[in-house]
C-alpha cells in the first residue's frame, strides 16, 4: 500500500528549494508536474513498480522522477522498519552504496581543475603507499583515470570479507595500506573493465591526500552543502536507523522469507560504497547536473568537466561495456543513460539520468536483490514519451470526463493484480505482473455503460474484447468481467 497521501508529497515538493519550480510559477509556465499526461504516466509506473517491489518481498522503497529542475513526483511504498511497523517516506534514508562512487568521481576531478590532479598521472604519484604487486610490470601503470574508469586492473576488492563475515568488517585506511602489499594486480592495466571497489577507495584517498582534508569533510563541503543536499551522509548515520533510516533486508531465501541486516560501517571503502542518503536529495543532485549542462559555468564542477565524465572514456573488448569518469553509461534503443547502481548489505538502489530529455528516476530500496534497474529502465518507457507530449504540446490536454474515475483501482485475481489507470482522454488497463510495463499496458475505449473495449495497437478502429464493470447499489465499482472472467477491486 501507498504510504503517503497527496499532502505529504505536496509538503515535500515545496521543500525541495534546489529543484524549484518558482521560475515556472513566476513566469505563468504551467508546471510538467501538473499535466494530467505525466501525471497518468507516473501513476500507471508507481502502480506496477510497487507490485512488482511487492510480490519480490521488498520491505520498503522510495521512488522519484526528476525532469530538469521540477521533482515531478515523489512516492513511498511498503516499511522502512518492518519490526515496529515505520513506513517508508518519501524521505527515509537509505544506504545508497555504490552511488557513493560518483560523488568521488566529482571530487577526483575537482581536483583535477584545480591543478592537483592529472588522470594519467599514476597513482603512485599521490600515493606512495599503494605497493599492491604488478604482475603485468611492462604494461602500462595504474592511472587515476584507470581507477575512474574501472580499467586499472586491480582487484575487485580489498583483501577482507567484508560483504559476507559476519559484522561486515569493513578495513580501515592502515588495513587496506597493509594488505595491498599483499594482493596482486588482476590484469594488465587499460586492457580490461573490472569492476573495483578497491580502485574507487583509492580515488577517494587520492582525494584527501591532495586536499589535505579528510575524505568525508572535503565533500561535505565541496559537494553536498553548496548542492544544499543536506540529507546526504558520507557515512551510514546508526542513529536514525529504524526510524529515517530504512532498516536492511538480506537477499531472499527460498521460503520466502529475509534476514535483517546489522547496522555496518563501511569504513576505508567509505568512497566506493559509504554514503546514506534519500530521494530528495538526489533529485538535487540529478537537478544539478541537467543544470550545469543546460546552462554552462561553474557551479561545484566546469560544465565542461560533468560532459566530460558522461562521455564514454572506456570501451571493453567485448564492445558491451561503456563507462564514463565515474558514471556507468548505457545505450539502450538510441536513448543514453548515465548513473549508477548500488549494492550492500541491506539496500539496492539505483539512480538513471538521461542527459538529452533532463529525465531521472532515483529507487531506493532496503533489500539486497531487488530488481532496481528494471523499475527505473521502465520508468522512462512510459513516462519519457509523457514528458515529450506534454513539452510539445503544452495546454493541449485531451478533455477528460471525471465519471471515468471511478473505475481507476487495482484489481484481483488469482492469477495476479492488474490496474485501471487514467489514460489520455479514456483509460488503460496494465497487467501488473508483467515484466515490460510499457507492452502491459493497453488502452481502453468506451463503447456502452461501464463497458470498454481494448483499443489495438496496430489498428485503432478494430477494438479487442470488452472489459464490463460491475458497481454496487451506490454506484462504486466493484469489479470488472474480462473473458468472461471477473476480476475484483481491491482498492
Amino acid at each position: 500500500m501507498k504510504s503517503v497521501t497527496a499532502v505529504s508529497l505536496l509538503v515535500l515538493s515545496l521543500l525541495m528549494s534546489c529543484v524549484a519550480t518558482a521560475g515556472a510559477e513566476e513566469s505563468g509556465s504551467a508546471r510538467l508536474a501538473d499535466d494530467p499526461r505525466v501525471v497518468d504516466a507516473i501513476a500507471a509506473w508507481e502502480e506496477w513498480v510497487e507490485y512488482q517491489a511487492a510480490i519480490s518481498g521488498v520491505p520498503g522503497m522510495s521512488v522519484g522522477v526528476v525532469h530538469d529542475q521540477e521533482l515531478l513526483a515523489t512516492d513511498a511504498f511498503g516499511l522502512a522498519n518492518p519490526e515496529t511497523g515505520v513506513p517508508a517516506r518519501p524521505d527515509t534514508l537509505y544506504s545508497i552504496c555504490s552511488i557513493s562512487k560518483l560523488f568521488t568521481s566529482v571530487a577526483v576531478l575537482q581536483q583535477r581543475e584545480s591543478g592537483k590532479v592529472r588522470l594519467d598521472d599514476p597513482v603512485a604519484k599521490y600515493l606512495p603507499w599503494v605497493e599492491i604487486q604488478d604482475v603485468h610490470p611492462d604494461d602500462e601503470p595504474i592511472t587515476v583515470r584507470g581507477l575512474l574508469t574501472h580499467s586499472a586492473g586491480l582487484p575487485r576488492e580489498s583483501d577482507y570479507p567484508y560483504w559476507t563475515a559476519e559484522g561486515y568488517p569493513f578495513p580501515s585506511h592502515d588495513e587496506i595500506a597493509a594488505r595491498l602489499r599483499e594482493q596482486q594486480t588482476l590484469y594488465p592495466a587499460s586492457r580490461y573493465f573490472q569492476y573495483s571497489n578497491l580502485g574507487l577507495t583509492l580515488a577517494g584517498e587520492i582525494v584527501a591526500s591532495v586536499s589535505g582534508q579528510p575524505f568525508g569533510d572535503y565533500v561535505h563541503a565541496n559537494i553536498l552543502e553548496p548542492l544544499g543536499m543536506h540529507d546526504t551522509f558520507t557515512e551510514v548515520p546508526e542513529n536514525l536507523r529504524g526510524d529515517r533510516l530504512a532498516i536492511g533486508y538480506s537477499a531472499r531465501k527460498r521460503d520466502g522469507s529475509r534476514d535483517v541486516i546489522a547496522p555496518f560501517q563501511t569504513r576505508g571503502i567509505a568512497p566506493a560504497a559509504g554514503f546514506a542518503s534519500n530521494v530528495p536529495d538526489l533529485a538535487r543532485f540529478a537537478a544539478w547536473q541537467f543544470r550545469l549542462l543546460s546552462e554552462g559555468g561553474n557551479e561545484v564542477l566546469r560544465a565542461s568537466t560533468l560532459r566530460e565524465m558522461q562521455r564514454v572514456q572506456w570501451v571493453d573488448p567485448d564492445w558491451k561495456t561503456t563507462w564514463g569518469l565515474g558514471f556507468e553509461i548505457l545505450r539502450d534503443k538510441d536513448h543514453t543513460f548515465v548513473g549508477h547502481g548500488g549494492g550492500c548489505p541491506g539496500y539496492y538502489t539505483h539512480i538513471r539520468m538521461e542527459p538529452k530529455t533532463k529525465i531521472a528516476v532515483v529507487v531506493l530500496t532496503n533489500a539486497v536483490g531487488s530488481e532496481v534497474e528494471l523499475y527505473t529502465a521502465k520508468a522512462f518507457d512510459l513516462i519519457r514519451p509523457a514528458i515529450e507530449k506534454a513539452l510539445k504540446e503544452p495546454g493541449k490536454v485531451p478533455e477528460r470526463d471525471p465519471a471515468l474515475d471511478r473505475y481507476a483501482g487495482v484489481y484481483d485475481s488469482i492469477w495476479g493484480q492488474s490496474a485501471i489507470v487514467r489514460w489520455e482522454d479514456g483509460l488503460a488497463a496494465v497487467s501488473l505482473a508483467e515484466r515490460d510495463l510499457k507492452e502491459a499496458l493497453v488502452r481502453l475505449k468506451k463503447t456502452g455503460e461501464h463497458v470498454f473495449r481494448r483499443v489495438r495497437e496496430d489498428e485503432e478502429d478494430q477494438l479487442g474484447e470488452e472489459f464490463v464493470f460491475d458497481l454496487a447499489q451506490d454506484g462504486t465499482v466493484t469489479r470488472y468481467k474480462q473473458h468472461s472472467n471477473w476480476y475484483r477491486k481491491v482498492r
